[in-house]
């Protein structure tokens, strides 16, 4: 069994960032939290628990010592078109180039 203060400071991480999700994202709804397995064996959780109302456990393939809301929208839409974004406000930029190793001023 793990320590009970280690499971009580991981609760009240995903409640937080269950509500800071929910607050950012007001159509998307959490259902889960996403632990590596390792992660949910040294804390005594098992896949499926549910550890918050209507918040459960369960095992990803994500780094130890991390964990991920889970939840039904769409994230990775928002992602692509900030990187969308990007490309277009780079692409219309002109940045001069030089050969390294050799100065811009030198003669040729």
């Amino acid at each position: 069994m793990a320590d009970t203060g280690k499971i009580a400071k991981n609760l009240e991480r995903f409640a937080q960032a269950v509500a800071a999700h929910d607050r950012e994202n007001p159509t998307h709804t959490a259902y889960g939290i996403g632990l590596a397995h390792f992660d949910m064996e040294r804390l005594g959780l098992e896949e499926g628990e549910e550890i918050l109302p209507g918040i459960t456990v369960q095992a990803d393939s994500g780094v130890s010592g991390n964990f991920r809301v889970l939840c039904d929208g769409e994230h990775e839409d928002e992602l692509t078109e900030a990187e969308e974004q990007a490309v277009e406000a780079i692409a219309t930029q002109a940045i001069p180039v030089f050969s390294p190793g050799r100065s811009p001023f030198e003669g040729d």
